[in-house]
């Protein structure tokens, strides 16, 4: 199983914090560095400043937002991306939520799986550098009656296919993903849950001709890690972390987190979570998520009870485990990357994809 790193935003201290984190995960050997974006700083350049300072770990969006780039904009981010890390680039995508969609992009959140499926059409043809022409529902290029004409992206990638990956949680989304994508970007997974949503991937997959396995798709699972000998309060840690996603993202019937946690089985204590959260209860809301939530999406507690925990996900399918390390000082968030590697190794999972 490869592991991967997440550094998130850019925020205060980022420039050392989120650098570090990835210049260390590329001298230990891991596999993949991801970058998010919302409504602060952009992954690409974010991407790019992680590119130039690390040698040899893939760099990927997790991801662009679909809503604020048109398809060709974003093909050509990628292509660029991809020549400027000499081929390790990995394109993520993801349509966000219709408070970012609509507040802060000013683009409808309607029909996001049909503008996510075109979205991808579109991007593939131009890295593909054929001219440029589509007719959908969302787009249509070259735009008709007008100056416009096919155009040809006129930079190379280094890569002959860069990969593309869809953020997906809901089951319409995730059927999607597994149709048209190269690999999931998984949040919140929880391997007890896994068959469930492998059970719409797969539907994806075979709806396809030639009937696809998962055989060279990739399972990102983006899963948070605290480090320690206390596991309640490694839980802690990574508890407002949780409250903000389960309570504060997407509006109240508009929460694709909330809705999976409660597919989990976990329906009251979300309710709780939501209410307390939009009510500015943020305090109440931490304390309502549930830590047997956190511990079934997190790598929670010491080395050897981290193994034990990876060798699930690795059961469940998952190919390449990204963590995001909580708690603790820029050191020690380093030492935690140490830390996966050391649980990878004891769960003898280094040479082992699903």
């Amino acid at each position: 199983m490869r592991l991967g790193v997440n550094i998130g935003y850019m925020g205060a201290g980022y420039a050392a914090n989120g650098l570090e984190l990835a210049c260390e995960a590329d001298r230990l050997g891991y596999d993949v560095c991801w970058v998010a974006e919302a409504f602060g700083s952009d992954a690409a350049t974010v991407i790019s400043w992680v590119a130039s300072r690390t040698r040899r770990i893939a760099v990927g969006s997790s991801v662009f937002q679909i809503p604020a780039r048109t398809p060709a904009m974003t093909a050509m981010t990628a292509a660029t991306l991809d020549t400027l890390s000499a081929g390790r680039f990995r394109l993520g995508l993801g349509v966000s939520g219709p408070q970012v969609s609509e507040g802060w992009h000013g683009v409808r959140f309607a029909d996001p799986l049909g503008r996510t499926r075109e979205y991808v059409e579109i991007v593939r043809k131009a890295l593909r550098q054929e001219p440029l022409t589509h007719a959908g529902v969302h787009w249509t290029l070259p735009m008709p009656d007008g100056p416009g004409r096919p155009l040809v992206l006129s930079i190379r990638p280094v890569q002959p296919r860069i990969p593309i990956y869809l953020a997906a949680i809901g089951p319409k989304n995730l059927r999607l993903t597994g149709e048209i994508a190269d690999g999931w970007l998984a949040s919140f997974f929880a391997p007890e849950f896994a068959p469930e949503l492998f059970g719409d991937i797969r539907t994806g997959r075979s709806s396809t001709a030639g009937d696809r396995t998962l055989s060279g798709f990739d399972v990102v699972s983006m899963t948070p890690i605290a480090v320690g000998d206390d596991v309640h309060a490694c839980a802690d840690a990574v508890r407002w972390y949780t409250a903000l996603y389960l309570g504060g993202m997407g509006g109240k019937d508009n929460n694709y987190y909330n809705q999976l946690a409660c597919r989990m089985g976990y329906a009251k204590q979300c309710a709780e979570v939501q209410e307390r959260y939009l009510a500015r209860d943020l305090g109440g809301a931490a304390a309502a998520v549930p830590i047997e939530y956190i511990d079934a999406t997190s790598l929670l507690g010491p080395v050897s009870r981290i193994a034990s925990r990876m060798r699930d996900f690795a059961a469940a399918g998952v190919t390449t485990l990204t963590v995001s390390p909580f708690g603790g000082s820029i050191t020690e968030r380093m030492a935690m990357l140490d830390s996966a590697m050391q649980a990878r190794d004891l769960a003898g999972l280094r040479d082992v994809c699903a």
